[in-house]
């Protein structure tokens, strides 16, 4: 039942839906409360031609819950369709009845819209409440001292000037810039001009705009100005002596800019806001990082970011947030920008252009991903369910309109959200469940675009069907959004308690409902069989580790594939002196040399003759062709060598989460934990 939904990965476009269920769903013989759902928005590697596109003048949708035609509804004939979520009998249109793709008629059941579980609608002005909007985008940056001695403005201004015609767009495109210190700077980019001229507001206590044109230009038309100003711009405040940050006077003018259109906001930000709206005190006592009493510190300390970034979402302006900090920033206020703009944050704790090289490249690589990654604007996302199944909860960077109503200012292929729902009524009667996801949004051309996904599911009788059916990663994710929220709400260790509960709960279901096997040790369901083992790693850090290992062979071969080497378990148990051992953590990898690697491994790979020469400052690796072949994706991952003597070893260790720390369990002793906890 669910291969259709599978199409999609065959079809998605410039935005495409990814739907992970954690769980199917029981009937009266078995309780469940709650189903949960990720949904991922997720870049796309294939052409947009390959997704189906529909112009048509009949845009066909349940007359009662509103729900789009798709592959799992049923035609009574060829003149009636009945909806696969709220099973309202509906008349099919005259225009549905021919198909465009056989141009023949009589067949509306082998429309594009019926057959392919992703689609793309080209929406009607029944849709717009104003013309599709060009794509704007507004750079809003930290020129204080502390923000030019990082070097973070040197990469940013090269990242933009070699990525500008890059950026999604037509010619209706439209790019402005804002800089601030103790006092916020405009820059007139008119066309005609020889070159930008800066505009300076001092009053930041009743910030204004000093002119309202030409301050956002069009990108075609003003494009040498706009290099000139990029190239300008990192010697401008070289001998700056401005300490203060006034962020929040920034991001006043920054909406004001924006609301005739909406559009892209996208901040840089290196220190706390000293300074106007939003200012923001220390709140870090380093004495209490451990304790129960500075939970609150994970709460904002004050609503004018949320407020702000509400009034954004109402005038379709979603807010980017980059952090680029040596020293306390309050994220947690901060942050709340882009959570309610639905904006995204871009960490880089320590960062230095010269002393973290590592965070430099990262900050550099995501830049030029961001600026070239799909985007789409004044978009609202609608989830739609089975009858008897409700949404209660929704997990991510957005604004509810209404009860199942998602107001998304911008989305982008890297845009994830978890949805939590209940069962409301007995599935009993049906033997499938539906969710359909609709995405009203105008793409970056200035087109208006539905994109429409649905999946169904098959509905179990017994509880051994939910967990044959579980998709552990979902799982993690979603808990993982779950423990954030009560982190915030109530303090970490409810959070670390409600994960450690939720392990515990799901393997006593299993046992009690799901296995004819009553052993004396730990069971679980295959498909949840290292459930403890990701909780486990929330609990701590995650990480994969790959090993290379003598012989040579595994490197040198010419005409023979190369063998991947094994994934081994992350623990400290598994390193040897003679090996190398390859740490996946996500943005970063750590590449572990023991004393007694192979010469001739250390030589292709690191570039060194032998592990005596290898410098103890050494932060990144030339990935050679031979490496590649074994790790097709570590051509964009950074790499972090690790030798015996350097500070890397540390970070690398933290990462074995397996092994025992002072105030964390081990892999074996969780396990135990796990097992008296179910025994109570």
């Amino acid at each position: 039942e669910i291969a259709p939904f599978l199409d999609f990965l065959h079809s998605r476009g410039s935005l495409g839906f990814v739907c992970f269920f954690v769980c199917f769903f029981s009937c009266t013989q078995t309780k469940i409360s709650c189903v949960q759902l990720f949904i991922y928005f997720c870049a796309s590697k294939l052409s947009l031609q390959q997704l189906p596109v529909i112009t048509s003048n009949t845009i066909v949708r349940c007359r009662s819950c509103r729900t789009y035609i798709n592959p799992f509804v049923s035609f009574l004939d060829q003149r009636r369709w009945k909806c696969n979520l709220c099973y309202r009998v509906n008349d099919v249109p005259d225009e549905f009845m021919y198909n465009p793709v056989t141009r023949s008629y009589g067949e509306p059941h082998k429309r594009p819209e019926v057959q392919n579980s992703t689609v793309e609608f080209i929406a009607s002005s029944d849709y717009m409440l104003r013309p599709p909007q060009p794509a704007v985008y507004l750079f809003v940056l930290d020129v204080s001292h502390n923000a030019v001695e990082s070097g973070y403005l040197n990469v940013f201004c090269q990242s933009l000037l070699d990525n500008l015609e890059k950026l999604p767009g037509d010619t209706r495109t439209r790019i402005g810039f804002v800089t601030f210190d103790s006092t916020v700077h405009f820059y007139n980019l008119q066309e005609g001009l020889s070159q930008p001229q800066m505009l300076v507001v001092s009053d930041i206590d009743d910030v204004f705009i000093p002119t309202h044109d030409n301050l956002l230009v069009n990108l075609k038309e003003s494009k040498e100005l706009v290099k000139d100003l990029l190239n300008a711009l990192p010697g401008m405040f070289t001998h700056t002596r401005e300490t203060q940050s006034a962020l929040g006077p920034a991001l006043q003018v920054a909406y004001k800019l924006m609301c005739p259109t909406g559009g892209r906001v996208s901040v840089f930000q290196t220190q706390l806001p000293t300074l106007g709206a939003g200012l923001l005190q220390s709140r870090e006592d380093p004495n209490l990082r451990s304790s129960t009493k500075n939970v609150q510190h994970l709460g904002p300390a004050t609503d004018f970011y949320k407020k702000l970034a509400l009034d954004c979402s109402g005038q379709q302006i979603g807010v980017d947030l980059f952090l680029l900090s040596s020293q306390y920033s309050d994220l947690a206020s901060l942050a709340c920008v882009s959570k309610y703009s639905a904006g995204s944050v871009f960490y880089y704790p320590s960062f230095h252009h010269v002393h973290n090289t590592v965070q430099s490249q990262k900050f550099q690589k995501d830049l030029q991903r961001y600026l070239t990654r799909k985007i789409g604007f004044e978009a609202v996302m609608r989830i739609r369910c089975t009858k008897g199944l409700s949404i209660h909860t929704f997990h991510g960077n957005f604004f509810v309109r209404s009860t199942d109503l998602l107001s998304l200012a911008n989305v982008n292929p890297d845009s994830g959200f978890a949805v939590q729902m209940s069962i409301e009524e007995s599935l009993a009667d049906t033997s499938l469940a539906c969710f359909q996801a609709a995405l009203l949004y105008t793409s970056s051309k200035g087109k208006r675009r539905i994109r429409v996904h649905t999946l169904c599911l098959p509905v179990v009788s017994q509880l051994s069907g939910v967990f044959a059916g579980a998709d552990i990663q979902a799982i993690t994710c979603l808990l993982a959004n779950m423990a954030i929220d009560r982190s915030i709400c109530s303090s970490l260790s409810d959070a670390r308690d409600a994960l450690v509960n939720a392990v515990v709960d799901c393997l006593m279901a299993y046992r009690a409902n799901g296995s004819n096997i009553q052993p004396s040790g730990l069971i679980t369901p295959a498909a949840l069989r290292l459930f403890p083992l990701y909780v486990l790693a929330l609990l701590k850090q995650v990480g994969a580790l790959y090993a290379y290992t003598p012989p040579e062979a595994a490197l040198h071969l010419n005409d023979s594939v190369i063998p991947q080497p094994p994934l081994l378990q992350l623990t400290a148990e598994k390193l040897t002196r003679e090996g190398a051992f390859l740490m996946d953590c996500g943005s970063v990898m750590f590449l572990w040399v023991g004393k007694c690697c192979n010469e001739t491994f250390i030589r292709d790979v690191l570039g060194y003759p032998n592990y005596a020469s290898l410098p103890s400052n050494m932060v990144s690796v030339c990935v050679c062709a031979r490496i590649v072949n074994c790790f097709p994706f570590l051509t964009s991952i950074f790499f972090h060598p690790v030798v015996d003597d350097t500070s890397a070893k540390t970070s690398f260790f933290q990462h074995l989460v397996e092994d025992r720390t002072e105030s964390a369990f081990s892999y074996y002793e969780f396990l135990l934990h796990i097992q008296q906890q179910m025994s109570k």
